[in-house]
């Protein structure tokens, strides 16, 4: 929140999630997350288990925990990556060689995913 917009956060939540996190779901949930715990975080973005990044472990927790697909894969490709700072950065981490066809999750699709409400926006 402090690195905001005047404090502004919304929460959301499973659109179902009184039916759904039982607790035999929320153990699953648990047993999908555990592998990937300690991982380091993935700068590059890779859809491979070996690091991770944020969107990612989500989509991934919930996919495999409880077959809940929060969001839309997309590939790197669908992006608009045309800002020169968005440029300057790629080649930071790529050079020449982008990774146009990897799979990739972002925290839009996530937070507009018809799978979860808004339970507290401030």
């Amino acid at each position: 929140m402090a690195r905001g917009q005047g404090g502004h956060f919304v929460t959301k939540r499973l659109r179902d999630a009184d039916a759904v996190l039982t607790p035999a779901a929320l153990a699953r949930l648990k047993t999908a997350g555990k592998p990937m715990l300690g991982h380091n975080y993935d700068l590059y973005f890779g859809w491979s288990d070996d690091r991770i990044y944020c969107s990612e472990l989500i989509w991934k927790v919930y996919e495999r925990g409880i077959g809940r697909k929060l969001g839309k894969l997309q590939h790197l490709r669908d992006f608009d990556l045309s800002q020169p700072a968005v440029q300057a950065k790629l080649r930071e981490r790529y050079g020449r060689k982008l990774p146009l066809k990897e799979t990739v999750i972002s925290p839009v699709s996530i937070f507009n995913s018809p799978e979860l409400v808004t339970v507290l926006s401030r």
